[in-house]
């Protein structure tokens, strides 16, 4: 019989983290999905819109948390599949390097379109 293999260990905080972003993602999405495919249909979906709720700063903190949330999730979740793959050694290093350099850049990237879309100028 295979041996089961997990690199989530559970109790620790890569398990911990990954689903709590589990949890924040569900409530964010929903909210998401709820105000911008249910009260706003696609072709109501405006730049000055969405300018309009991004100078909110309920929404606007909601999306950060949605980008910083959705972003961890994500590459914690590749990086682990990738452990559970086997990679070891020079590719484990190269992968959590690699996925969490990709990670920071999008969340840099994401928060800048977000300022910039609230109209907020540093």
């Amino acid at each position: 019989m295979a041996e089961y293999y997990s690199s989530f260990e559970s109790g620790g905080w890569g398990w911990f983290l990954q689903r709590i972003t589990a949890v924040v993602l569900i409530g964010t999405l929903a909210f998401h999905f709820f105000l911008l495919h249910f009260v706003n249909h696609a072709a109501e979906i405006t730049l000055a819109g969405t300018q309009a709720r991004m100078s909110q700063v309920g929404y606007f903190l909601t999306m950060i948390v949605f980008l910083v949330t959705a972003t961890f999730h994500g590459v914690n979740g590749v990086y682990n599949a990738l452990l559970n793959q086997g990679i070891s050694g020079t590719q484990k290093r190269v992968a959590k390097f690699g996925l969490s350099l990709a990670g920071l850049l999008l969340i840099v990237q994401g928060v800048r379109v977000a300022i910039a879309m609230a109209g907020i100028s540093l």
